[in-house]
């Protein structure tokens, strides 16, 4: 409904529509201003289908008073939203799906335990071949990939506790296929989207109940500022905000130039307040151990 001033915006927009997720089998284009008689480009998307008029009204589209469909005694949909398929859903195995009719769905690991996720999320999981995977594949793939990097929830701990260990452990399971996205879509699907990625990795390994970054910051945080100047704590204060409002990415070595500039605005600045790099650079690094220590151990 607004003028269209290239053929490039033109496809922008109409690109929009065509951008995938799990149950999209089409999309409608309201084309007010009969923009594509101007961006008519049959090799790009064939030619247009013109308007079929209604015999009966004479409208496009029809405006004729239609008796309305009963709502699906699945889903609850008008119209029906169940997944169109002629195997057994594999989450909850039934045929028509009825995820969509529970709350949370358990999946059982190799380790014979039941992992809550949200039954909400349709996510379609692709192997480092290319071939699509369930939720549950996918996760029972990530827990016995596992075990090659650590044995024990201790022994993720210390991975996750230092920035170089964390990276060089991210960076190889990627390789594997549990990148960024991945791993954010499965936060998301545990019920642990205000969690670090420790909790989500820790609960598909061993099962343990994810807190969130803010509980994780209020258990630690009396142990993170012991032996510390003022100063020091006002800064790693910052990133702990940062940390609780963002994630772990906040801890990354990398953005410890970046959090200085926002919280000093300019390294010299920063070094006068808090000391030399170096110094900053332990400050940063070591308080990492005390967040991520094994608050089971105090209860």
């Amino acid at each position: 409904m607004r003028p269209i001033n290239s053929m490039v915006e033109f496809k922008q927009i109409i690109g929009r529509g065509t951008r995938l997720f799990d149950g999209k089998e089409y999309f409608t284009i309201y084309d007010f201003v009969d923009a594509y008689h101007h961006f008519n480009d049959p090799e790009w998307d064939g030619e247009p289908i013109e308007p079929e008029i209604c015999a009966k009204c004479s409208q496009d589209p029809c405006i004729c008073e239609k008796k309305p469909t009963e709502p699906c005694p699945i889903c609850g949909k008008r119209p029906c939203e169940c997944e169109k398929s002629t195997e057994p859903c594999s989450i909850c195995g039934e045929e028509p799906c009825v995820c969509k009719k529970k709350g949370k769905l358990k999946i059982k690991l190799r380790d014979g335990k039941e992992r809550e996720i949200q039954h909400m999320i349709s996510t379609s999981f692709w192997s480092v071949d290319g071939k699509p995977m369930s939720v549950q594949e996918f996760m029972d793939n990530m827990f016995g990939a596992m075990p090659e990097f650590f044995k024990s929830e201790e022994e993720l701990r210390k991975i996750w506790s230092n920035p170089i260990t964390r990276k060089v452990f991210l960076e190889k399971i990627a390789e594997l296929g549990f990148g960024k996205d991945e791993l954010e879509t499965l936060q998301k699907m545990v019920d642990a989207e205000q969690s670090d990625l420790f909790d989500v990795l820790s609960y598909i390994s061993f099962e343990t109940p994810p807190i969130s970054r803010t509980e994780r910051v209020e258990q630690a945080k009396e142990q993170i500022h012991q032996g510390l100047d003022d100063k020091q704590v006002e800064f790693l204060d910052f990133v702990l905000s940062k940390y609780e409002d963002k994630g772990v990415e906040e801890l990354g070595e990398e953005r410890l130039p970046v959090l200085l500039n926002l919280k000093y605005h300019a390294t010299a600045d920063a070094v006068r307040e808090l000391g030399s790099v170096d110094k900053i650079r332990s400050t940063f690094f070591n308080f990492q151990t005390s967040l991520y220590q094994d608050f089971s151990a105090n209860i």
